[in-house]
């Protein structure tokens, strides 16, 4: 059994007992092993701004990784929620890009987690003239997108 069929069978298993219904595709694509899920539930799965679809990741890669140390991480994505938030905060990041190159002011992006912190990374990782910076205050900890230094 592939570490991703395993991870399958974890979230079918516990939200079954959690008395959902739902189908789960396997899917494997440039972020890595995902599963897709699909319910007409999928608001109470995901929850407010996905923090209940993060929580279901996070146990099901704990799970697995007891189970096959080896594994990859999983993603969990609910009725595609995950990828049209990841295009909507890239979106959003090079038009900040944008601003700042055109203003010279640098841009604050709302808290989010490592993860988050590093896709925005990567849109300006090979950018010439804008930066982002990871700026923390107390707990949180944004994405600031700023003009890189010269020399």
């Amino acid at each position: 059994m592939t570490p991703l069929s395993h991870a399958r069978q974890i979230v079918d298993t516990m939200l079954g007992y959690l008395g959902f219904t739902v189908t789960i595709d396997e899917l494997e694509g440039p972020e890595g092993p995902t599963l897709q899920i699909h319910t007409e539930d999928s608001q109470l799965l995901i929850g407010r701004r996905g923090a209940t679809m993060e929580d279901i990741q996070y146990l099901v890669n704990r799970i697995l990784q007891r189970h096959v140390p080896q594994a990859p991480r999983i993603r969990v994505d609910i009725e595609y929620f995950r990828s049209m938030r990841e295009d909507k905060m890239v979106e959003q990041a090079r038009e900040m890009g944008e601003r700042v190159r055109a203003t010279g002011q640098a841009q604050m992006l709302d808290p989010m987690n490592s993860y988050y912190r590093r896709l925005i990374h990567n849109v300006f990782v090979n950018d010439p003239q804008v930066q982002s910076v990871s700026v923390e205050e107390g707990d949180a900890r944004f994405k600031r997108i700023q003009l890189k230094r010269r020399g």
